[in-house]
């Protein structure tokens, strides 16, 4: 009979690292709730605004008390972030990452919701000071989790930018960045093993705005267009975050890892930039969540990974007054300071009415064309509503 500590060391090093697979994402839309600002609303009055616009699943960039707090209770869906400066110590120091779990994950469970943990944000390719920490914080969070019992509730991942990445056009081109690979190879086997996904953080609007003359802004906007093939896949794309999607997966695929799950962690569309960022205003940044919000709402995969269905944190819920960098670095929210909406995509702010929201979007889906030829019977029936909403 095996004595008690070898019978703990085959329990932790010879069975599978995880039996379960654990989901940090319910149904297909979500949102970053990013908080580098002085002047935006309460924790408590954010989750009236998530509630009221059915969004459940967020993710915020660090572990706060003061939201954890305010989502205790309310069916919201979170992912904490552990930031990049705390890296290196998480690596170095196993106690201290039990310490930093304990403290901001299982204490608030199960009240909140903590579905996953980030560990850092955009470190290969991007922050490469913390590149050599990234592996040893993310497997010393894991291992406190799984002692705690908890590795079967909370997910662990890291976000990663397009910059490990080359050859991202074709799509099926796409392979990790020589100065990436020896940190990423290691890190997607342990992911692999867990059963995380790649998460990945894609921007048309920075493609866009990084070679306007060859990108059609309709392909960046979900908007009608030729569109653009894959010679060596024979797939066809209509839009441009498909085609940085499926760029992912052909990386993935040439690494080793055709099955792992991409979850996109960050998109989104500023609404006011500098002078030389012509392509952030209102109507863009509108048509570009109001249609990535009906293209979520298919239920769908990509070309290349139709069974996939597309999972999306959009980026962000608010306009971030602190934020450095360009000015369309402060302006790629849903909301604005006050809770009121930034833009008309079907949400309604902290602020507005029921009935103020669905006047809204009648006339706006009448100005896009729709309904056209019975605009006045839409009208009179809105109106008829608020008369009686009034009594």
């Amino acid at each position: 009979m095996k004595s008690p500590g070898v019978q703990l060391f085959f329990l932790l090093f010879l069975t599978p690292i995880a039996s379960v697979t654990v989901h940090a994402f319910t149904g297909t839309y979500g949102i970053n709730y990013g908080r580098i600002a002085n002047n935006i609303p309460s924790p408590d009055e954010v989750v009236t605004l998530l509630k009221g616009a059915k969004i459940r699943n967020v993710r915020i960039y660090d572990a706060d008390p003061s939201v954890l707090k305010a989502f205790r209770g309310t069916g919201l869906e979170i992912v904490v972030g552990l930031p990049n400066g705390n890296l290196q110590d998480m690596s170095a120091n196993a106690d201290h990452a039990m310490n930093w779990v304990r403290d901001n994950v299982s204490a608030y469970l199960p009240d909140t919701r903590i579905r996953g943990i980030a560990v850092g944000n955009e470190v290969l390719g991007s922050n490469d000071e913390f590149s050599g920490f990234l592996l040893g914080a993310v497997k010393n969070v894991y291992n406190a989790l799984n002692k705690l019992k908890l590795s079967n509730i909370v997910q662990v991942t890291t976000a990663h930018s397009q910059a490990v990445f080359d050859h991202s056009f074709p799509p099926s081109s796409c392979v990790f960045r020589d100065n990436v690979v020896q940190n990423m190879k290691p890190l997607l086997e342990f992911f692999s093993q867990i059963g995380s996904p790649f998460c990945l953080n894609a921007y048309p609007f920075l493609a866009y705005m990084s070679d306007p003359e060859n990108i059609d802004i309709n392909y960046a906007l979900f908007l009608p267009t030729d569109g653009a093939n894959d010679p060596k896949t024979k797939l066809h794309y209509d839009n441009l975050l498909d085609a940085q999607i499926d760029a992912a997966y052909a990386a993935l695929e040439d690494a080793g890892y055709k099955k792992m799950e991409i979850i996109v962690t960050e998109t989104g569309w500023a609404s006011l930039g500098d002078e030389n960022e012509a392509a952030a205003t209102i109507e863009n940044a509108r048509t570009y969540n109001y249609n990535l919000r009906k293209r979520l709402a298919m239920m769908k995969g990509t070309p290349l990974r139709p069974k996939n269905v597309l999972k999306v944190y959009v980026f962000a819920m608010f306009n971030e007054n602190l934020k450095t960098g360009p000015t369309s670095e402060r302006n790629f929210g849903l909301f604005k300071p006050n809770g009121s909406i930034s833009y008309d995509i079907g949400f309604h702010g902290l602020k507005s009415s029921s009935a103020d929201s669905l006047l809204l979007s009648l006339k706006d889906y009448r100005g896009r064309g729709g309904w056209r030829g019975c605009g006045s019977v839409i009208l009179t029936m809105a109106t008829a509503f608020l008369l009686v909403l009034s009594r």
